[in-house]
């Protein structure tokens, strides 16, 4: 299997990386300082070059794993600015969807799969006040995940949207509950499971079924 990784310099992406080449798998690990290329998911261009790159490849696995969480902490009075949330579209919503539609050839020739690494902080389930850009951000990755599920079933590619947990990085931070090394071995029996039969779900790293 060869499976491209976004975000896969540090963290979850690292820990993907790692694990699916330690099985045996090919994985191209794409970040801004990335280990094969180096690519800022929230810029067209940059997008557009590293599809170029890979060229012809095909592709059985895109994860959708980089992110951005710039609005932690931040207040309701003086905080959240316009730029803010234009950034944190530009990689969390926009880049995804970018990705997906450069490297769908890709993923045509094979009938691969898409990962969209989520979160539950997206789910109207979960709506615990703050964080309103994150939040935002990801109930918009979540939905696109659904409607790229209902128009890529012709094409046999699924696609499926993931809540990593709460993941001891520098996004959750050193109290989070799960370690990256966990939620990475998680995500990727999720994506083995991953097909047609189940293609637009979402669920928690560990197998659950979460609500949007």
């Amino acid at each position: 299997m060869h499976a491209l990784i976004t975000g896969a310099s540090r963290g979850i992406g690292a820990q993907m990386t790692a694990q699916l080449e330690a099985r045996g798998d090919t994985v191209t690990a794409v970040a801004r300082n990335g280990r094969d290329m180096s690519v800022d998911v929230g810029d067209a261009a940059s997008i557009h070059a590293m599809a170029e790159a890979f060229g012809d490849t095909p592709l059985d696995l895109l994860v959708c794993n980089a992110g951005v969480y710039h609005d932690k902490g931040h207040q309701m009075e003086g905080g959240f600015p316009a730029q803010m949330w234009a950034d944190t579209f530009a990689v969390n919503v926009t880049g995804v969807f970018l990705c997906v539609q450069a490297l769908l050839p890709n993923l045509k020739a094979v009938g691969g799969k898409i990962a969209i690494i989520s979160s539950q902080m997206g789910a109207s389930t979960k709506a615990g006040g703050g964080a309103y850009i994150y939040r935002a951000s990801k109930a918009a990755a979540s939905n696109l995940a659904f409607n790229l599920a209902t128009d890529l079933r012709a094409d046999g590619i699924a696609v499926g949207a993931y809540h990593p947990g709460w993941v001891q990085t520098d996004m959750g931070g050193r109290e989070a509950a799960v370690t990256p090394a966990d939620s990475a071995a998680g995500l990727i029996a999720r994506f083995d499971a991953l097909n047609m039969s189940n293609t637009g779900l979402f669920e928690t790293y560990d197998g659950q079924a979460h609500p949007a």
